[in-house]
């Protein structure tokens, strides 16, 4: 599903509505006619979707995602996904411990573009390194993220990440997928090279380098890099299967429906 496809961000358009849109043939911006006759879209509400279209355009040929992430609502941030996919940034951090105010960030892993790069505590994981590589991005994506590893960065680089940001969790409990990202990675077949490997595992690695064992760094790059090379997996099947629950079925009815 694309952006182009949603009236959503509309004031006055809701789930029904739009709903009510798609079942009436109205699956993309390009077919919206202000004169359609569906339930719910008076000559105000008609008048609104133009402006947004009209707008929204702009943004859209401009490569802005902010605009985007701040038109929908949460519930609805997937659907940036599809037009934003070669500039999604897919992360994941390893810590020390879960106290962003007393623990530190040991490596970070970025995969975007079908290209991986780690930042290493101690050697190129600064401040300026996460700036840049977010900057980069036009849209982020993590596994609870938005609760963990961006507040985590935050407090312990002095940043701000403001990219707009699709935290996987939450589509995924959108699909009845709960947990963590490793149960739910087996449920949906996503393999691993290193299945054995945890969380707890990733701080007794770390300190084991600390203690002097270099293939114990190169275990929990390997372990965290491959995180964030699932995350882009996860988001294919997660948001194809969204599309499937929320826009196809819609857009798959005869004319008609939406009166």
């Amino acid at each position: 599903m694309r952006i182009e496809n949603s009236f959503i961000p509309v004031s006055g358009v809701g789930e029904s509505t739009e709903r009510r849109l798609w079942e009436r043939g109205v699956h993309t911006w390009d077919d919206f006619d202000p004169g359609v006759d569906v339930r719910g879209v008076g000559s105000t509400t008609a008048d609104r979707i133009e402006s947004f279209i009209a707008d929204a355009r702009a943004h859209l040929d401009d490569g802005d995602a902010t605009y985007f992430d701040r038109a929908f609502p949460s519930r609805e941030r997937w659907r940036l996904y599809e037009d934003f996919r070669a500039e999604t940034c897919f992360f994941d951090i390893e810590t020390t411990g879960l106290d962003e105010r007393r623990d530190r960030v040991t490596t970070v892993s970025f995969h975007q573009d079908g290209e991986t790069a780690t930042l290493v505590a101690g050697d190129d994981l600064t401040a300026d390194a996460l700036r840049e590589r977010f900057a980069d991005a036009s849209l982020l994506a993590t596994f609870n993220g938005a609760r963990f590893d961006v507040p985590f960065l935050e407090t312990a680089f002095g940043i701000d990440v403001d990219t707009p940001h699709l935290d996987l969790m939450y589509p995924c409990k959108r699909l009845g997928l709960s947990g963590g990202l490793k149960p739910i990675e087996r449920s949906l077949g996503i393999e691993r090279d290193r299945p054995d490997i945890t969380g707890r595992d990733a701080v007794r690695l770390w300190h084991e380098y600390e203690r002097g064992d270099p293939d114990a760094l190169d275990t929990l790059v390997s372990y965290n890099r491959e995180d964030a090379v699932n995350l882009r997996t996860l988001a294919d099947v997660v948001c194809d299967s969204l599309h499937e629950d929320v826009f196809a079925p819609a857009a798959s009815a005869r004319a008609g429906d939406g009166r």
